[in-house]
């Protein structure tokens, strides 16, 4: 069986050094076959398994993107907006399968991704952990089953290095509370408080950004009612899970055909109807 070459754009950051663990505790039939880094990066020419701190794997980082994927399946990319949409481009044009981690496009940028899973396969998502795609599905039971009777608050918690707020996954949990009950993130929600802000209406969903410290990820909705709340949280402890997810991603993507995907089909958490 012929094993899976990946790459790993980014491969000298936080995330890339987590990711080139994953794969190497993916085990068999996967492989690093591409190391990519930013031009001028400090890590230029060193093997990713020295730098990664996982032993030599004999692949030098590189800067060059058109040389990296001429030996990949699959590229992972969780690096900035600018760079993953040079890579996207990249990948599209040669066909190569791409797991998008980054956040925070414009609008703009996202119909340019959609464009591109056109010609390749695609597999973008706010959040590659099992743990949060599960928070999805049950989000959006929880909004189905309560419908209008409370009021809805998303709390989330990083690391002082994140350059968006609020993150990713928290809009994304917004967006599906907001599909679940009928409503739009661009009119309902709100995202800064402060002063007199009159009495909360029952329509909004609120989101709270918090930055500190080394806090890989926290996040939880909170449903509040008259009398009691519910509470649905994931705290990350470590980096490894979103990693691990990605390269579970990555697996699947090889060999499908071109397409936009996210990690609910992954997952296989889809309802009948949204297959549909």
């Amino acid at each position: 069986m012929t094993a899976l070459r990946l790459g790993i754009a980014g491969a000298g950051g936080r995330m890339g050094r987590t990711l080139i663990e994953a794969l190497q505790q993916a085990g068999d039939g996967v492989v690093l076959a591409a190391a990519l880094e930013r031009e001028g990066s400090e890590w230029l020419g060193a093997d990713a398994g020295d730098v990664a701190g996982t032993g030599r794997l004999g692949v030098a980082i590189v800067d060059n993107v058109d040389a990296a994927l001429e030996g990949c399946d699959v590229l992972i990319d969780f690096t900035t907006i600018e760079a993953s949409l040079v890579h996207l481009q990249a990948c599209a044009e040669r066909g190569v399968g791409l797991v998008l981690g980054t956040t925070g496009f414009s609008a703009d940028a996202l119909r340019r991704i959609e464009t591109a899973a056109d010609r390749t396969a695609v597999c973008q998502s706010s959040n590659f952990s099992t743990g949060v795609n599960l928070c999805f599905k049950l989000l959006a039971d929880a909004a189905r089953a309560l419908g209008d009777s409370v009021d809805i608050e998303i709390i989330e918690a990083h690391h002082r290095h994140k350059v968006d707020a609020p993150s990713g996954t928290a809009l994304s949990m917004g967006q599906v509370v907001a599909e679940a009950l009928g409503r739009s993130l661009k009119t309902d929600a709100v995202y800064h408080r402060q002063g007199q802000t009159g009495a909360r209406e029952r329509r909004e969903i609120g989101f709270s950004t918090i930055r500190g410290g080394d806090i890989v990820g926290d996040h939880t909705v909170l449903f509040a009612a008259d009398g009691e709340r519910i509470e649905i949280s994931h705290k990350a402890s470590s980096r490894m899970a979103f990693a691990s997810g990605a390269v579970r991603a990555a697996r699947w993507l090889a060999g499908r055909p071109s397409g936009l995907y996210d990690m609910q089909d992954v997952l296989d958490l889809r309802s009948s109807e949204e297959r549909a």
